[in-house]
């Protein structure tokens, strides 16, 4: 069965749909088969992998119940748009509300070797259905003061789906993103983080840059667009498939990395 991993954060900006849409691309060049689900109604994840706005079904159509999640896969991405807030209004009333996603990606998840789950940015019905369904909890922090207390609210939701509804759920660690170290505010957000939650955050962290716009206006990956930034993303992918004990999958990447680094050292070397 896939490891399942919803992504994370307590509130929007801080880098997390463009942290699902290149951790899939960094996997699936390690060999895996990756199955994105945009479960934010905003449906940035879906317009990143370029699926068309009308696509249907759609995530909201599945939780609903008017679809099943084979039917609503296109091209390895399980789509949303506006129609999912309305889809979260309706799943409030039902019982067993929390279980929905859960439920519903079992049709799916024997086809691929990774699910990623991109949450909407807040810490309501969507967010919890998506911890219970998954076996790992990855969040997302923007490299500012405040990252310290929005990590400790999605702990706290990360508990609440622990106590009773998934037990097994795992917290995978913290990506720092958005991050320009040269900066003293970055790196005392970081060092902050740090001190809280030790090994939990991961060391690498991801670079602010304005490519992260060019590129999803685009719908092109980074590691296409600019492969110098796009390192970044391989390395954190590196990390995570250690955490994960997917091996294999790391000695695929190691040679893409490798190439990867190469570039950017190039790219970083003064003119001349």
């Amino acid at each position: 069965m896939a490891e399942k991993i919803a992504v994370l954060s307590q509130k929007g900006g801080t880098g997390k749909t463009t942290t699902v849409r290149h951790l899939a691309d960094a996997f699936r060049r390690a060999g895996l088969r990756v199955l994105a689900v945009d479960l934010d109604p905003q449906g940035n994840l879906s317009d990143y992998f370029d699926v068309p706005p009308d696509a249907e079904p759609t995530i909201g159509d599945v939780l609903t119940g008017r679809a099943k999640a084979p039917a609503a896969v296109h091209d390895d991405i399980i789509p949303a748009n506006l129609g999912l807030a309305e889809a979260e209004l309706t799943l409030a009333g039902k019982m067993g509300r929390e279980l929905t996603l859960r439920k519903a990606l079992k049709a799916v998840e024997g086809d691929f070797d990774v699910v990623l789950v991109d949450c909407p940015p807040n810490l309501g019905l969507l967010t919890v259905n998506a911890l219970v369904a998954a076996d790992h909890a990855l969040l997302s922090a923007e490299a500012q003061y405040f990252a310290l207390q929005g990590v400790e609210q999605a702990l706290e939701v990360i508990e609440l789906a622990r106590d009773g509804l998934n037990p097994d759920l795992e917290w995978l660690g913290v990506v720092f993103n958005i991050a320009d170290m040269r900066t003293k505010h970055s790196r005392e957000a970081f060092d902050s983080l740090k001190e809280h939650v030790g090994e939990k955050l991961l060391p690498t962290y991801v670079r602010q840059s304005i490519a992260y716009a060019e590129s999803a206006e685009r719908a092109v990956s980074i590691l296409d667009h600019r492969p110098d930034l796009g390192v970044d993303y391989l390395r954190l992918a590196d990390e995570l498939l250690r955490r994960l004990g997917l091996d294999a999958a790391r000695r695929k990447l190691k040679p893409l990395l490798a190439e990867a680094e190469e570039r950017a050292a190039k790219a970083a070397a003064p003119a001349g």
